[in-house]
C-alpha cells in the first residue's frame, strides 16, 4: 500500500499581485511633527501612487469575487510614542516583486526632506545625550 503526501501550496499572489508594507522613523522628541508626517505621506504618495492606481481596481475584484470587505491601499501614516523617541510608521501598497526596492526609494525620499528641514526635524536613534552635565574643574 502506497503512502500519498499531500503538499498544499499557498498562491497568495493570484489575484492581487500587492501586499501591504510598512516603514518605520523614529524622531526625536521637539521634532516638528506635523511637518514629519507631511514629508512621510508625500514620500508614501509619490513613490506608491503608480500602485495604488493598480491596485484600486484588482482589490475591488477581489472584494466581489470573495466577499471580503474593501480596504484602504492609499499610503497611511500613523504615529507612537514611547519612551526613547516619536515613531512614525508608514503603511503603504507595494507590487510584491518590487517591495525592497520600493522600501528603498521611500526611504531615500524622507531622508532627502528630513535633511533639507533644517533640523526642524531630527531623526532618533538608540544613543545616549547627556544634557545638564556640571562643570569640572581638576586639581592638581
Amino acid at each position: 500500500m502506497a503512502v500519498r503526501l499531500l503538499r498544499l501550496v499557498f498562491n497568495y499572489s493570484a489575484d492581487f499581485p500587492f501586499l501591504w508594507d510598512e516603514v518605520k522613523i523614529p524622531e526625536r522628541f521637539g521634532s516638528d511633527y506635523k511637518l514629519a508626517e507631511e514629508i512621510i505621506q508625500k514620500a508614501g504618495e509619490k513613490i506608491t501612487g503608480d500602485f495604488v492606481k493598480e491596485a484600486k481596481g484588482k482589490w475591488q475584484e477581489m472584494t466581489e469575487k470573495y466577499l471580503i470587505e474593501s480596504a484602504n491601499i492609499n499610503p497611511m501614516v500613523s504615529l507612537v510614542a514611547n519612551d526613547n523617541w516619536v515613531e512614525f510608521t508608514l503603511r503603504y501598497i507595494v507590487d510584491l516583486k518590487r517591495r525592497r526596492n520600493t522600501k528603498n526609494e521611500i526611504f531615500k525620499e524622507i531622508l532627502i526632506s528630513v535633511n533639507s528641514s533644517n533640523d526642524k526635524i531630527i531623526l532618533a536613534s538608540a544613543t545616549f545625550e547627556l544634557v545638564g552635565m556640571p562643570d569640572i574643574t581638576l586639581k592638581k
